[in-house]
């Protein structure tokens, strides 16, 4: 194989994973809300670093990156109060940590 040639496939398979990668990020959106604690994606609220630094299941705060159009859709425990617990893709007030 000519070193013109292996170039060239490096340069393809490169390119394949930028176009791979570019498409699968567009169908991804942050969703609120959903995740256990220390298992979300980054936002944790303030005096936390980012990925894996929330302190409670489902912080109101952290998201989570979930297939698009899903956030709403997924289906978690109610709140101790019976009240129904749902995804949203803006930053909540329940279940934040005390302080």
């Amino acid at each position: 194989m000519s070193k013109t040639l292996k170039t060239a496939a490096i340069v393809g398979a490169v390119a394949a994973s930028f176009a791979a990668t570019g498409v699968h990020a567009m169908d991804k959106e942050k969703c609120f809300g959903v995740s256990l604690a220390g298992e979300n994606d980054c936002a944790a609220g303030p005096g936390t670093t980012c990925a894996g630094s929330s302190k409670v299941d489902y912080q109101g705060n952290a998201w989570t990156l979930v297939d698009a159009g899903t956030c709403a859709d997924i289906e978690l425990p109610a709140m101790a109060d019976g009240t129904a617990r749902m995804g949203s893709l803006e930053a909540l007030e329940r279940d934040l940590p005390s302080t």
